[in-house]
């Protein structure tokens, strides 16, 4: 979601000050930085960032000098506060906000600073927002944001407000100007995205899985994929999407942040591990070979090495192919910032290392069990690494690297995989290319 955030705020003041994207923070006569609030480490990170950029604001000429921007999540949770910290920024923004960015800068450039607009407005940034002018092969599109579920670790409640969702139609319309310009994987995004229930203009209300039929039925669609879901917003239909829709990629992230019963009962996640694991058993049923992928945080307060051990073994029963691991970072505002029980830090740091190190381990033998197999790759462009090699990603979300000419950049071909490594694939041309 930031990911896109940032890029249509790229979009918007093309539009409205032809402005343009250079290579370093040196070229730029606008400096945004598009934050995370998620978690202290990527919080502070912002200020490091603002520390390192501080000497560009002595760059003055007469008619030019280095604005600053903040915006995101940590604009959302700080506001004019920000100021205090950095009073050489001169806009903060929330995520709910960047559309009116033209309007503040025109306020810069005369003369004002310090403006701050972390207000939730009435109208939808998606009504003002211009149409991308580029998608790329593999392109996002927001159906949702907020959540009403206040886990009790998170702060999206309080940065990305209260849950919403967008109208079918104008959804649609997106994807198809998507497709129209080359995009072959559509992925849905929302922070709790399966909590989707947006109608059509006929007032039928949609939940994610109507909605993913839907877009499978635009012209141009191959490949959809949606990110992130909760388990307590899970539904059947959703479950029977994998098995009757041939373009919803076979990839599934659930994330259930703990093993135990009594961690999730405290960070108030609204089921247990027997529900979640009914799951995805279910999912597996629907989709065999399905990809699932997790979230987990260690050391919540109150977390046991018993409760830890629970969570190792959760791990082990269900084999993810990708997970996502952080010791606890207790953030202002939620119920958990003032929990006693703290578990020290050292503790859970050291939970993590063995946690990554089952993680890792379960990845690479997933990947193993993977050599021999024909995939449908979307291929994204050249590897990093490795002269004529090209790089993609299987309909599981694996990364795949193969040699290939550059001219199948932007299609989907068949990959016959022959090696496995820790984090990605190794593959070669399996003789067909998807038209």
């Amino acid at each position: 979601m930031n990911a896109y955030d940032a890029g249509r705020m790229a979009d918007l003041l093309k539009n409205s000050h032809m402005l343009k994207m250079v290579e370093s923070p040196e070229e730029a006569d606008l400096i945004i930085l598009n934050t995370c609030h998620i978690r202290e480490k990527a919080d502070e990170k912002i200020f490091s960032e603002l520390g390192r950029l501080k000497k560009l604001t002595g760059r003055h000429t007469p008619n030019r000098r280095t604005i600053f921007a903040v915006g995101g999540c940590v604009g959302q949770a700080q506001g004019a506060e920000l100021f205090k910290r950095a009073p050489f920024v001169d806009m903060v923004f929330g995520p709910q906000n960047y559309h009116h960015l033209p309007n503040m800068l025109d306020q810069v450039l005369d003369g004002k600073r310090q403006l701050h607009d972390i207000e939730i407005p009435r109208e939808s940034k998606f009504d003002v927002l211009p149409s991308a002018p580029t998608s790329g092969y593999s392109a996002a599109v927001p159906v949702q944001e907020g959540c009403d579920r206040f886990c009790t670790y998170c702060v999206v409640p309080f940065t990305r407000g209260r849950e919403w969702s967008r109208p079918v139609g104008d959804i649609l319309q997106e994807v198809e100007n998507l497709t129209n310009k080359g995009a072959l994987e559509i992925e849905l995004l929302g922070q709790n995205v399966n909590a989707y229930r947006g109608c059509d203009q006929a007032g039928v209300e949609h939940d994610l899985a109507l909605l993913i039929r839907q877009v499978s039925l635009v012209p141009g669609v191959e490949r959809i994929r949606f990110i992130t879901s909760h388990p307590a917003d899970m539904s059947d239909d959703l479950v029977d999407a994998f098995a009757e829709v041939p373009e919803l990629n076979p990839y599934m992230h659930l994330p259930i942040q703990s093993g135990s019963d009594k961690i999730l009962a405290a960070m108030e996640r609204g089921h247990s591990v027997a529900e979640y694991l009914s799951w995805i058993d279910k999912l597996r049923q629907a989709s065999p070979g399905i990809a699932l992928a997790s979230d987990f945080i260690v050391g919540f307060p109150g977390e046991t090495e018993d409760d830890f051990q629970q969570t190792l073994d959760l791990l082990a029963k269900v084999r993810y192919d990708h997970a996502y691991s952080f010791v606890f970072s207790p953030r202002p505002g939620t119920a958990a910032a003032d929990m006693k029980d703290i578990v020290p830090q050292d503790v859970g740091e050291k939970r993590l290392l063995r946690l990554q190190e089952l993680i890792n381990r379960i990845q690479f033998e997933q990947n193993q069990a993977n050599v021999g197999r024909v995939e449908s790759v979307l291929v994204e462009g050249v590897a990093k690494k490795g002269q004529g090699m090209l790089a993609g990603r299987t309909a599981g979300f694996r990364r795949i690297n193969f040699p290939a000419p550059a001219e199948l950049i932007g299609s989907l071909v068949d990959v016959l995989v022959t090696e496995a490594r820790p984090n990605s694939l190794m593959g070669k041309l399996a003789g067909m290319i998807h038209e």
